[in-house]
C-alpha cells in the first residue's frame, strides 16, 4: 500500500514528531510511505533533524509555507507531481495548509488518473478562533467545508472535544467521516524520569525548596505566554505572604521571544522567570519540573501536557480544545478554576484564577501527587505511539478494503 503523507512544515511541535514516526513505522513489507513537507518560516526552529534521526528523508516543497501566498499555485503543482510519481493508495494530510494543498492535489490526481485513492486529513488543532479576524476565519471555514465535502474520505481528530468543535460547532464534514485517534508519544524515553530529577535543577541553580513551574512550547501569539508573565508578576508581588517558593521556566522559542523577554525585564521578573530557549532533551527538562503550565487560547491536544503527565508532573491549563478531555472529570470548583481528575483548568485570559489554581496545586501536596499519579497512569494507558501506529494501520486497511 503506497502512502503519501503531507505536512506544511517540520517545525518544533507534536505534528512534526507525529508524521515522522508514522512515516518511519509504515515503511515495511505492507506499506511504502513518502513524506512531503513545506519550509519552516523564519523565527521557528526546524525539526528536520528529528526526521534524520529517525531515518526519514522528506521531500521538501520549498514553496509550501504556513500563510496564504501566490506561491501556493507552484506548491500545488509540485505536490501533484510528487503524488503522481508515488502512485498512492492513500494520501494523508496534516495541518491546515498541507490539508488544503494536499487534498486539492489529491482531488485532481483522483480525477485525472481515475484511481480510487483515499484521502485523509488530520486536524492536530484548528484555526477557527483566536488566530485571525472574522473575515479571514470565514474564508478558511468555507475552504474546510468544501474540502470535507469533495476531497476527503476520512477526517481524523485527536480528541472528543476537537470533534465537537470542528463538526458540531463549526459544521465541517459529516459525522461518519470522522475518526477520533489520539496522539501517541515515545513513552520509553521518559521511563527513568525520577533518576533525572536534578539535572535541570542543578543547571539553573534551583534550591531544594523551590518549585519549578514550566511552560513548554512555541513562543507565538496563540500560546498566550503574556498570561503566564502576569501570573509570575502576581506571585512576585505577593511572595512575602505564605506562598511556596517557585521559579517560572519557559522552554521554547518563537517570533515573540524577544518581546516576551523585554516584558519580563520591564516587570522586574529576572529572578522569577527564566527563558531557556529550545531544547532537545525533553527527558531531562521535564524531569526537573514540578508543574507544567499551559496558557493557550486554542489547542488541539497539547503535547506538552501529555509529556508532562508521562513524567509524573501535575498540570494546569486554560480550558481549550482537547485539554478538557485530557484533564478529565471535574471534581471541585474554586475561585474560577476547576480541579479535575488529572489537572487544574481555568478560563482563557484569567490571570487571577490561573494564579489561584497554581497556588492550590503547589500548596496542596496530596492534590498535586494524586493528580500526577492519575495523569501518568492515563497517559501510559492511552498515549503510547505503538497504539497510534495500530490505529492508523487499521484505518488504512479499512479504507483499502472499501475499494
Amino acid at each position: 500500500m503506497n502512502i503519501v503523507r503531507i505536512i506544511a512544515r517540520l517545525n518544533v511541535g507534536g505534528p512534526a514528531r507525529h508524521v515522522v514516526w508514522l512515516t518511519k513505522e509504515l515503511n515495511n513489507r505492507e506499506f511504502q510511505s513518502v513524506l512531503l513537507a513545506g519550509n519552516v518560516p523564519e523565527g521557528e526552529q526546524d525539526m528536520s533533524w528529528f526526521a534524520d534521526e529517525n531515518g526519514v528523508k522528506p521531500i521538501f516543497i520549498e514553496e509550501m509555507s504556513r500563510e496564504l501566498s501566490p506561491k501556493d499555485i507552484i506548491s500545488l503543482w509540485k505536490v501533484y507531481r510528487e503524488i503522481k510519481k508515488a502512485n498512492p493508495d492513500i494520501i494523508h494530510t496534516h495541518t491546515a495548509k498541507a490539508g488544503t494543498i494536499g487534498r486539492l492535489a489529491g482531488f485532481f490526481y483522483r480525477l485525472i488518473s481515475r484511481k480510487p485513492v483515499k484521502i485523509i486529513h488530520t486536524f492536530h488543532g484548528h484555526i477557527f478562533h483566536s488566530y485571525y479576524g472574522n473575515a479571514k476565519t470565514k474564508i478558511f471555514l468555507f475552504i474546510e467545508k468544501t474540502l470535507a465535502r469533495f476531497a476527503t474520505d476520512k477526517i481524523i481528530v485527536i480528541s472528543r472535544r476537537q470533534f465537537e468543535e470542528i463538526h458540531e460547532e463549526f459544521g465541517i464534514g459529516k459525522k461518519e467521516q470522522f475518526e477520533i485517534i489520539p496522539l501517541g508519544i515515545d513513552l520509553d524515553k521518559f521511563a527513568d524520569h525520577a533518576a533525572k530529577r536534578n539535572i535541570l535543577r542543578d543547571e539553573i541553580g534551583a534550591k531544594d525548596d523551590e518549585f519549578l513551574v514550566g511552560f513548554v512550547g512555541r513562543l507565538t501569539e496563540i500560546k498566550n505566554v503574556p498570561l503566564l508573565l502576569k501570573v509570575a508578576e502576581m506571585y512576585q508581588n505577593k511572595r512575602d505572604k505564605d506562598f511556596p517558593k517557585l521559579k517560572f521556566i519557559i522552554i521554547g522559542d518563537g517570533n515573540l521571544r524577544q518581546e516576551l523577554e523585554a516584558e519580563a525585564e520591564k516587570l522586574n521578573l529576572a529572578e522569577t522567570v527564566k527563558f531557556l530557549g529550545n531544547r532537545n532533551d525533553a527527558d531531562v527538562f521535564y524531569a526537573g519540573l514540578d508543574v507544567v503550565a499551559l496558557t493557550s487560547l486554542n489547542e488541539g491536544t497539547p503535547l506538552s501536557l501529555i509529556e508532562a503527565m508521562a513524567n509524573g508532573i501535575s498540570v494546569i491549563s486554560t480550558s481549550v480544545g482537547g485539554v478538557i478531555d485530557l484533564l478529565g472529570e471535574i471534581k471541585d470548583e474554586k475561585n474560577g478554576y476547576k480541579i479535575c481528575e488529572r489537572g487544574i483548568r481555568t478560563e482563557s485570559n484569567d490571570a487571577e484564577s490561573f494564579f489561584q489554581g497554581l497556588m492550590e496545586l503547589l500548596s496542596n501536596n496530596a492534590l498535586r501527587i494524586g493528580i500526577s499519579e492519575k495523569g501518568e497512569d492515563f497517559v501510559q494507558e492511552n498515549y503510547a505511539k505503538e497504539r497510534l501506529f495500530k490505529d492508523i494501520h487499521q484505518l488504512y486497511q479499512m479504507l483499502q478494503n472499501m475499494k
